[in-house]
């Protein structure tokens, strides 16, 4: 308990699976935690477990694509809280399609969402956090920013970027106290990967190195590490979680 005490974050996409269980660990480990996502009720719903079990916690609802959401999100956590120490850019979205396939809609819908809505984000957080003397940025990637993976090529565009972008801010900021880390999650069993659970296991199963998929709660303590003045000599690094898949 205690490893996040006095620290305000700020986490995306925390309406379920790993963006909800890192908002419900950070609050236990003593964070502040605003919480976003476009989905109000099942945000509001982490917040008010967050508060049931005594931790400090608000919503809002959040289309991280817009600058000026993250403006005014950004206004309402100085105000609550008086600084941002942390940001996890958690929010995203899957894509199932190859090149040769997809729509440009669907590209620029998959890039603005899981690489544009992290750089909006950082554009806005990073002043405040030179103002609060350093910070810690967490851009959750993905094994699909490390190795190619199948039928999903908008996505690993994208978190292959946020993986460079991440490398490229830590260089930039680190001056300021400013950690900058990206986290690399394989296979977890989440609401967004339950609808390809059935269809792709076997390729899943082929490549996780463990006998077992990860949850929610194997990437929230992960970046409960990132977070904490336990990895403050730690920036530009890539925290990988994914069962062995990136081993082989």
């Amino acid at each position: 308990m205690g490893r996040l005490e006095n620290k305000v974050a700020i986490i995306t996409g925390a309406a379920n699976g790993m963006g909800a269980m890192e908002a419900k660990l950070f609050a236990e480990e003593g964070a502040k935690v605003v919480a976003t996502d476009i989905q109000t009720e099942a945000v509001e719903k982490t917040v008010n477990e967050i508060k049931e079990n005594g931790g400090d916690a608000i919503a809002f609802k959040h289309n991280v694509t817009s600058e000026d959401e993250w403006k005014q999100i950004i206004a309402a956590s100085i105000n609550a809280y008086g600084k941002i120490d942390i940001l996890i850019n958690n929010a995203g979205v899957s894509s199932p399609d190859t090149i040769a396939t997809m729509e440009m809609v669907d590209w620029n819908k998959v890039m603005d969402i899981n690489l544009n809505g992290c750089v909006i984000g950082m554009k806005y957080v990073i002043p405040e956090m030179q103002k609060a003397g350093g910070g810690s940025v967490i851009n959750i990637s993905s094994i699909g920013g490390i190795v190619g993976m199948a039928g999903t090529s908008p996505y690993t565009a994208a978190k292959g970027a946020l993986r460079s972008l991440s490398k490229s801010a830590a260089v930039d900021y680190a001056k300021d106290h400013i950690r900058v880390n990206s986290l690399h999650p394989g296979i977890i069993e989440t609401p967004m990967t339950a609808p390809s659970m059935k269809d792709a296991m076997q390729y899943y199963q082929t490549f996780t190195q463990l006998p077992y998929l990860g949850k929610p709660e194997d990437v929230a303590y992960g970046a409960l590490f990132l977070a904490s003045d336990e990895s403050r000599f730690m920036t530009g690094a890539e925290l990988v979680i994914d069962g062995g898949w990136t081993a082989l």
